[in-house]
């Protein structure tokens, strides 16, 4: 489980571009597909081999100055209590502010630890007068600049020196996590399978504080249960309760094996149901839709098929995922849900073996191989998977950094048609057999 990061600090000082600067050039993820409305809110980096999720908390903040005030110390405290790290800009070329005390206070109460960034450092004369924020009671400070990313390295070499070890867990159970927006029916869900037989039901030690894990051994199931259902409502704000919905799920998703991903049937797939998704996705989890409180649908004008249909067409291209249509309430379709979750648990840690892949693959990249680019021939000549967590395949090829994105979909629906990785994000990639480099 990699670590959270969030950045905070009043508008404008460059939290989104410090934000970019720690994702877009570690390859994290930004969100450009189509449903996304908060692009660039949240996303993954690594540094020195180590993974870790950003937060950015600024952005939409409006109104008054009362209301401004009121809404940044909200973001804060959210981000306080749910992220590891905390990263606390400022700016270099207006110095000290009102809202930089404020934010600097609650952070002092606080026991996460906090980093200090004097960010726009552009020349040696803000760099000296950066010494004024050693007044925040915060201890040492960081220059940089955002911008042009100076700074960012040492800011992020004395950030990881503080992550926490990876978590190990102590069962080697699929784990499987109940995730979704508020009021989808978690809650309900988690109370129809523990309360069947209390009796067969038991407690693992070491439970975090952000969700409960629930040894299930019932009707010849055995998995970790994990409870996210306890997401609570901060404030009334709209924009606090996605922002805390977020946090909640980056991490409940980074300690799942499989996510059981409800959907409230009638608000259908929202944007942000996109973000999960696309959670669940870039973490290389697997997943089972579930669309919950289908007993109140009117059917004649939203069939299964109509519904599937538009959840597909938000997710593409990754659009081999179980959909199930359940009812909570009534106890509908709620075992189909657990059995699909192992069989999805099952697709993630299988290993296909490479006499298989190559036996299998190999004819339909003879019969459709990848054009040539600028005159470069791409010869694949096999095929393996290389052992993880997760289903991870490597194409060993000449010029391998001409194999465009269109040619990477045909040989991952090669995979899909020929193997059961249904519910699970595949990860290719491509190697040159002469000098080993790997695109």
């Amino acid at each position: 489980m990699s670590n959270i990061i969030a950045i905070v600090g009043r508008p404008n000082v460059g939290k989104s571009t410090l934000f970019n600067r720690l994702t877009e050039s570690m390859d994290a993820i930004v969100h450009d597909e189509s449903g996304v409305t908060r692009d660039r809110h949240y996303g993954t980096g690594e540094w020195t081999g180590k993974k870790f999720s950003v937060i950015d908390t600024g952005g939409y903040v409006s109104g008054s100055e009362d209301i401004f005030e009121s809404e940044i110390r909200k973001q804060v405290k959210l981000a306080i209590e749910e992220a590891d790290i905390i990263l606390f800009v400022t700016d270099a070329r207006e110095g000290l502010n009102d809202f930089d005390e404020d934010i600097a206070q609650l952070l002092r109460n606080s026991n996460k630890k906090t980093f200090l960034v004097v960010n726009k450092v552009d020349s040696p004369k803000q760099l000296n007068d950066a010494v004024e924020f050693y007044a925040l009671g915060l201890g040492d400070y960081y220059c940089i600049s955002s911008s042009n990313g100076s700074g960012t390295g040492e800011l992020l070499d004395a950030v990881v020196k503080v992550f926490k070890p990876d978590d190990e867990s102590e069962e080697e159970l699929p784990r499987i996590t109940i995730i979704g927006q508020p009021n989808v029916g978690k809650s309900s869900l988690m109370n129809m399978l523990t309360g069947v037989e209390r009796s067969i039901v038991t407690p693992i030690a070491g439970t975090t504080r952000n969700s409960i894990n629930i040894r299930y051994s019932n009707f010849g199931f055995d998995f970790i249960l994990v409870d996210t259902a306890g997401l609570r409502k901060k404030a009334k704000v709209k924009e606090d309760l996605e922002f805390y919905s977020v946090m909640r799920s980056i991490r409940a998703i980074e300690q799942s094996d499989v996510c059981l991903f409800m959907i409230d049937a009638e608000k259908g797939f929202t944007a942000q149901d996109a973000n999960i998704f696309h959670l669940i996705q870039t973490n290389h989890k697997g997943v089972v839709f579930l669309v919950n409180k289908w007993d109140l649908i009117d059917k004649e004008n939203n069939s299964t098929k109509k519904v599937t249909e538009e959840i597909k067409a938000a997710i593409a291209p990754f659009t081999d995922v179980p959909i199930i249509f359940t009812s909570v309430l009534n106890k509908q379709r709620i075992f189909k849900a657990l059995e699909t979750a192992i069989d999805v648990f099952k697709n993630r840690t299988q290993h296909i073996p490479t006499s298989q892949l190559n036996k299998k693959i190999l004819p339909f990249i003879e019969n459709y191989p990848p054009p040539s680019v600028k005159g470069k021939l791409i010869n694949i000549k096999y095929i393996t998977q290389v052992p993880g967590p997760y289903p991870r395949f490597v194409f060993f090829s000449s010029n391998p950094q001409y194999i465009q994105t269109t040619y990477r979909r045909f040989l991952e629906n090669k995979l899909r048609e020929n193997f059961n990785l249904t519910g699970v994000p595949v990860a290719i990639s491509f190697r040159s057999k002469d000098s080993g480099k790997e695109v």
